[in-house]
């Protein structure tokens, strides 16, 4: 799920978790807020063309025989401190490891957040927050690890497919993907293995 800011950096003093749980309920409509940077963020309003392709996405991987691919829970992200470093909802992506036991009593312990570690990769449709996805989730994704990074930046008109993250000291502001694999959407991007070249022509109809 793609977000844009919302309100004011959140005070240190206040967990994460709590402030989202806070503005989920107080929402007149349904919506899942994430916490990325230090900020607490709100989905706009996807249009079906991201809906669609994100879905179609997913469905290439499943197509190519990638059964791990889902879409909608979010993913806990934790400095070594164990503080709460990202709370994100992806719009599509690839797990490592169905939920085991303690997966799912992390998930409950953290109010319906699992644990990033298992994601191994991650996939985002821009909107128009493109900011955000080709920015602080850029580096979140890469802080926690996570080995693949697809973004379809629609804004720019295209995909990206990130390798390689690095953080190179102890600030997750300062990671990133040391490989981009860039392609105009319309072209096939090809992703590592055991993952399928995925089609963006979907895109091409927004």
């Amino acid at each position: 799920m793609s977000a844009e800011p919302i309100l004011e950096p959140v005070m240190t003093q206040v967990d994460p978790i709590d402030l989202l749980s806070t503005f989920e309920k107080a929402s007149p409509v349904p919506i899942r807020p994430e916490y990325v940077e230090g900020t607490a963020m709100v989905p706009p309003q996807a249009n079906d063309n991201h809906n669609d392709g994100a879905f179609e996405l997913g469905f290439q991987f499943r197509s190519a025989g990638v059964r791990l691919v889902g879409m909608g829970n979010g993913y806990r992200g934790a400095h070594g401190d164990g503080r709460t470093m990202a709370l994100v909802i992806p719009d599509f992506y690839v797990r490592r490891r169905r939920p085991t036991e303690l997966d799912e009593s992390y998930c409950k312990a953290n109010k319906g957040w699992y644990p990033i570690d298992m994601l191994a990769l991650v996939g985002e449709v821009t909107s128009t927050n493109h900011e955000t996805d080709t920015g602080p989730k850029f580096r979140t994704y890469a802080a926690a690890g996570v080995p693949v990074y697809v973004l379809v930046d629609r804004h720019s008109g295209t995909a990206h497919c990130y390798t390689d993250p690095v953080l190179p000291g102890d600030d997750p502001t300062e990671a990133y993907y040391a490989t981009d694999t860039k392609v105009s959407l319309g072209e096939p991007l090809p992703l590592p293995a055991p993952y399928p070249t995925l089609d963006t022509a979907p895109f091409l109809t927004d």
